[in-house]
């Protein structure tokens, strides 16, 4: 017998070589049949895996992260089956779980249509009824080879195996179906009651432009067909909310054909970009940062000194000047250590917090450029903080501070993860635990809860990353804070200390909203577009009812412009309803009509995009209403 710890602490006694499922099903009869995948010892297991030791088990349904990758990764292969079935000359590649579904890519003569897609999710629909069991078994290579023969990217992919004499998995799907893979999956497809094929695109063998183009088919599926409806009317509000869509009707980005992955701010967008760096630098005044600047270009033996050129050159943009190499930065935090090197720092000095809103540049695939989202240029809000050991702490809940205020104004939700050392990594072990153990202990003082991200910290140190859900549930990864000990060492940062001997200085690296373009981006969805005041571009929209009410319009407006308030006003010779509509659709927070009553009256008529007719009030009344509001920065 065996001893299993359950996720409730609770311990079970099972028979030796009992699989995953078959402890589920001793467990209860409604886990095994909600059951997607287990883990056991932290590790993500198939349910056919037998526990042959004492160990911890954790049987994952569609509720938790591995249990809906297992369920949509088996969805994959559903969809892969039922392509086989309807076009049997198709070659398979690849076909992973995604975030909400899944995808398959697949060689073929033509495209599918749409046509073919409503073909596939039925022909996916009839296999599920079929609940035939799915079945995994290994092979040695050359039997491998010899069963996917006729599939040419699986070739491919089971000859990256040839060397390592590792056995080759397959899941078998019923008596017809075949795929390599290496799990987990289901146990058969019952549990799949709703299916969606959403969409077809074009994508490149391993996302290599050198590569065939294939033919990916994109769906999702769920455990009910209500949770299947609620999905697909997210996406549908979504795509209204599109912040490519919203931010040319808008008037605040574009993207050019001249300029691909580097965004072109309009003045709207200008406006919006400043409030947000305005607000920027009012909280990290407060907080003790001072600001600094540093150049875009840099020759290439400081990157080589902070292992950016060994570690990051695919992602860097270089130069030659002077017959000698530079590079584009691709982060703040090597010229921000130079600012630091500027001159003799004293503990007396220390901690040093230097913000930077700093221009770099990173190379994307074009593939992966998205609206703002993903760029090849963008503004990081960094900051570099310089201390002793002794401050880590503090220094860290400091920061773990200012990034929840800014989340909170927002009206952001998040959730914390900390992401540990990765396998291309500089520095010794102590220094690893050293600062792992800092960024663990001071979100553990704060009482923060996190998940331990295990092997994506950054390759100079461990890192704490903010991961905020928006109005609609998307989450998005933005503040990030980094703890790090190597660069100081590279770069032989010193301060003199209380002894009178030179010591190193620990460094964080830290961003809050991350990328200021892709927080717009974020900003712009999440408010589909009607911002509060203060991010507005617009803020006050004036309206005469005709042109004889113009110049009194245009004297509201000088008095607002010159309360540096963002104020247009419409002269258009259009119908009023016309221009209240066009305003809407511009999601400005005020609006001002004036004809004879008010102009008599010296007056103004508002109305509220969120509160409606304000009625009539004196211009100064209204002036402190907004004042206020924008003051504040309410949301």
């Amino acid at each position: 017998m065996i001893k299993v710890t359950l996720k409730d602490n609770s311990v079970r006694e099972f028979n030796e070589g009992i699989s995953v499922i078959g402890a589920a099903k001793e467990i209860g009869a409604g886990l095994a049949k909600a059951a997607c995948c287990g883990k056991v010892n932290g590790e993500v297991v198939d349910l056919r895996t037998p526990l042959t030791e004492d160990c911890n088990l954790e049987i994952c349904t569609f509720d938790s992260e591995e249990g809906k990758h297992a369920f949509w990764h088996s969805s994959s292969h559903l969809l892969a089956e039922a392509v086989k079935r309807l076009f049997p000359e198709s070659k398979f590649a690849i076909g992973p779980a995604i975030k909400d579904g899944f995808y398959y890519d697949f060689d073929v003569e033509k495209p599918f249509t749409e046509d073919d897609c409503e073909k596939i999710e039925a022909e996916m629909k009839k296999i599920v009824k079929e609940k035939a069991k799915i079945e995994r078994f290994e092979l040695d290579l050359p039997e491998a080879l010899e069963l996917m023969k006729d599939e040419p990217y699986k070739i491919e992919l089971i000859n990256e195996h040839a060397g390592k004499g590792e056995k080759i998995s397959f899941y078998k799907q019923g008596e017809k179906f075949t795929d390599l893979c290496a799990g987990p999956h289901l146990m058969d497809f019952s549990p799949i009651k709703a299916i969606k094929i959403t969409s077809v695109a074009g994508a490149y063998w391993r996302g290599n432009e050198k590569n065939k183009m294939l033919c990916r088919i994109y769906g999702t599926s769920y455990t009910t067909k209500e949770a299947l409806e609620e999905h697909l009317n997210r996406i549908e509000e979504a795509k209204k909310r599109d912040h490519r869509k919203l931010g040319k009707e808008l008037g605040i980005f574009m993207m050019r054909d001249e300029g691909p992955g580097f965004p072109f701010f309009l003045p709207k967008g200008m406006a919006l970009k400043n409030a947000l760096l305005e607000y920027w630098r009012d909280i990290h005044r407060k907080a003790g940062y001072v600001e600094i600047s540093t150049p875009i270009i840099l020759n290439r033996k400081l990157w080589e000194t902070s292992g950016h050129w060994d570690h990051y050159k695919e992602n860097m943009y270089t130069t030659s000047i002077d017959e000698e190499d530079y590079a584009i930065k691709p982060m703040n935090c090597p010229g921000g250590i130079l600012a630091y090197q500027s001159e003799p720092r004293s503990y007396r000095d220390l901690p040093i917090r230097m913000g930077e809103l700093g221009i770099v540049h990173r190379h994307e695939k074009s593939g992966q450029l998205h609206g703002l989202m993903r760029v090849r240029c963008f503004t990081q809000d960094d900051a570099h903080i310089f201390m002793t050991e002794d401050q880590i702490k503090d220094e860290i809940k400091g920061v773990v501070k200012l990034i929840d205020e800014v989340y909170n104004l927002f009206g952001f939700k998040y959730h914390v993860e900390l992401s540990t050392r990765p396998e291309n990594s500089m520095g010794s072990d102590a220094d690893w635990e050293m600062a792992t153990d800092g960024l663990k202990g001071a979100l553990d003082d704060l009482g923060i809860e996190y998940v331990i991200n295990e092997g994506d910290g950054a390759f100079y140190g461990p890192k704490i990353d903010f991961h905020l859900e928006d109005s609609i549930g998307r989450t998005w990864q933005c503040g990030t804070i980094q703890l790090d000990f190597q660069l100081p060492l590279r770069f032989n940062l010193e301060y003199t200390g209380a002894d009178g001997e030179k010591h190193r200085p620990i460094m964080i690296h830290r961003v809050a909203f991350g990328s200021i373009e892709r927080f717009m981006g974020i900003l712009i969805e999440h408010f589909a577009g009607a911002f509060p005041l203060w991010l507005a571009p617009v803020q006050v929209k004036i309206i005469p009812i005709s042109d004889k009410h113009a110049d009194y319009a245009k004297q509201i407006e000088k008095v607002l412009f010159d309360k540096y308030f963002r104020v247009e006003t419409d002269t258009r010779a259009e119908k009023m309803g016309y221009k209240i509509r066009e305003a809407q659709l511009q999601k400005i927070p005020y609006m001002i009509i004036v004809g004879d009553n008010e102009k008599e009256n010296g007056t103004v008529s508002v109305r509220s995009r969120n509160s409606g007719d304000l009625g009539s009030m004196k211009l100064e009344d209204f002036i402190v209403k907004i004042d206020e509001e924008n003051r504040s920065r309410a949301r």
